[in-house]
C-alpha cells in the first residue's frame, strides 16, 4: 500500500500519458507503477510560476498544465483549488480584479520571493512538463495509431481463422518481429 502511494498508484487527474515513471510507465525500480506527476510542493511551485506569468483562474491553470504536457496530464480541480487556497493562505497569491464570475489569482511580492528562491526547481519542473508534451507529440501520432489499429484488425481476423496452420502462424510472428526490429533500428 505504501509503495503504491509513493509511486502514484492511485492516479490523479486525467492520466499521465507517457513520460512519468520512466519508459513504458515503469518506475525507477521497474515495477510498472507510474510515479505521481508532482511530488510534495511541486504543483504549488508550478501554479505560482504560471500565475506569475499572468493572473489566472483555476481552470486556466488546469488548461495551461495540460497544454504544457501535450494533453498527457491535466490536474483535477480537486487538486488545483486546495493548492490555490494554500497559496493564498501562505500569502503567495491574492485575488485579482476579475471581469467575469471566475476568480483570478495574481502573485504577491511574497510569491515572487518564493519563485526566486526556487528558481532552479521551477525551471526543472517546467522543462519536465514540456518534455512530456514533446514526447507525447512524438509518440501520439494519429497515423501511428491508425497503422497499429490496422495491424490489430488484420491479426485478429487472420488469427481467428480456424484453418490457420502452424507454419502460417510462425510466418506472422516472424513478420511482426522483423517489423519491430526495423522500427527499433530507425
Amino acid at each position: 500500500m505504501r509503495q503504491a502511494m509513493r509511486h502514484g498508484g492511485f492516479g490523479h487527474g486525467r492520466g499521465f500519458g507517457r513520460g512519468f515513471g520512466g519508459r513504458h510507465g515503469h518506475d525507477d525500480e521497474g515495477q510498472g507503477r507510474r510515479r505521481r506527476m508532482f511530488d510534495s510542493g511541486e504543483l504549488r511551485l508550478v501554479l505560482l510560476k504560471l500565475i506569475a506569468d499572468e493572473p489566472r483562474h483555476g481552470y486556466d491553470l488546469i488548461r495551461q498544465i495540460e497544454d504544457l504536457t501535450g494533453g498527457a496530464y491535466a490536474p483535477s480541480p480537486g487538486v488545483i483549488y486546495p493548492t490555490l487556497t494554500l497559496l493564498g493562505d501562505m500569502g503567495l497569491i491574492e485575488a485579482a480584479d476579475s471581469d467575469g464570475a471566475k476568480k483570478l489569482f495574481a502573485i504577491t511580492d511574497g510569491g515572487q520571493a518564493e519563485l526566486a528562491a526556487n528558481k532552479d526547481v521551477v525551471e526543472r519542473l517546467i522543462a519536465r512538463l514540456t518534455e512530456v508534451g514533446e514526447e507525447r507529440q512524438r509518440t501520439d501520432s494519429a497515423s501511428v495509431r491508425r497503422a497499429m489499429g490496422n495491424l490489430r484488425a488484420v491479426l485478429m481476423n487472420r488469427l481467428g481463422d480456424r484453418d490457420l496452420d502452424e507454419a502460417t502462424l510462425h510466418d506472422i510472428v516472424g513478420l511482426i518481429d522483423e517489423a519491430a526490429q526495423k522500427i527499433e533500428r530507425l
